[in-house]
């Protein structure tokens, strides 16, 4: 789940609400008179010491006061020097609690309790050398996922179809792409168009994804069709290795092309993608080298991501489904 943080400049301090918004936290906690200074920056949300609680934990009855400003819907953070038993009773009671940060180990720590985290963190002053690493690493990654090695097993041309090219507002490197497919329970791994030709350039914030009704992952544990993003959504991009993280989309292209359906099995199950027929278009195989679908043969291994099938609007449910 993608972190809310927020950059605590009490005193106020231009080079540090620079680099906060540079860095790209959601908002600043500064005081009432130092608001304006921080709007005149940038585009962006200001909530002053008023206007939440920020809670030591000294004793148990502390846990309460938390837990009650939580639940009457008041901004509530536990301030630095807070514990791990402490924090874990809150969060099993109540969502949204926010956690103050003096380091990079701290909003770490923060961010992983009860595998979970904090719904928010609390940099402070002191980490500000860490910002970006902090950010980074707690809004855009969104950890690991496991892959699995599939076999292909067949290739076959299938036509002209509407296909969707996802242009991120990202960079991404080779071995990174989106997980796509007939299913949501088996997606392969498409590569972003991080790869020079004879003929075309490098596009390596490109991901020309599949066909329009193909699934994508999503952040959060969720699917959409291809035909459903646009411009401003958040996709999940994936390494080779599993690593995630979110991108932004800055633009959809959606064109009739020339399409392949690739098949591929791995532990007994099958899935299916279709993707333009081009030499652009790469899937990625285990050591993280893309491989054009022009020069895709049988018996080639690939990386896919299997699950149980299952979904309604892009959220899992338990059903009994089977999707080809």
């Amino acid at each position: 789940m993608t972190k809310e943080i927020w950059l605590k400049v009490v005193p106020f301090d231009k080079n540090i609400v620079t680099l906060g918004l540079e860095s790209g936290v959601d908002g600043f906690v500064a005081e009432a008179a130092d608001a304006d200074s921080i709007l005149a920056l940038g585009r962006t949300k200001v909530m002053t010491p008023e206007e939440f609680e920020l809670i030591p934990i000294c004793c148990k009855d502390d846990e309460g006061t938390a837990i009650e400003s939580l639940n009457a819907c008041r901004p509530t953070f536990l301030a630095k020097g807070w514990e791990i038993i402490p924090v874990e009773n809150i969060l099993a009671c109540t969502e949204g609690l926010g956690l103050e940060c003096e380091s990079l180990d701290r909003a770490r720590l923060a961010a992983g309790v009860l595998e979970r985290g904090a719904d928010k963190l609390l940099i402070t002053p002191e980490a500000v050398c860490d910002l970006k690493t902090i950010v980074n690493e707690l809004k855009l990654s969104q950890g690991t996922m496991d892959l699995a090695t599939a076999t292909i097993t067949k290739i076959e041309h299938a036509g002209l179809g509407h296909r969707v090219c996802v242009d991120t507002t990202s960079i991404l490197k080779t071995g990174e792409g989106m997980l796509v497919g007939n299913s949501s329970a088996f997606t392969f791994l498409v590569n972003a168009e991080t790869e020079s030709n004879p003929y075309v350039a490098a596009r390596p914030f490109r991901i020309n994804a599949g066909a329009v009704h193909a699934y994508c992952q999503m952040p959060g544990d969720k699917t959409r069709y291809l035909e459903e993003l646009a411009s401003g959504s958040e996709v999940l991009i994936v390494s080779h290795t599993g690593a995630t993280k979110t991108a932004v989309v800055g633009r959809v292209k959606t064109e009739i092309r020339p399409m392949l359906l690739i098949t591929a099995e791995v532990a007994g199950k099958e899935g299916k993608v279709f993707l333009q027929n081009a030499e652009t278009i790469r899937v990625v195989t285990p050591e993280g080298k893309p491989v054009s679908v022009v020069t895709l043969a049988v018996g080639d291994r690939v990386l896919v991501a299997t699950d149980v099938a299952g979904r309604h609007f892009g959220m899992r449910i338990a059903e009994d489904i089977k999707e080809g």
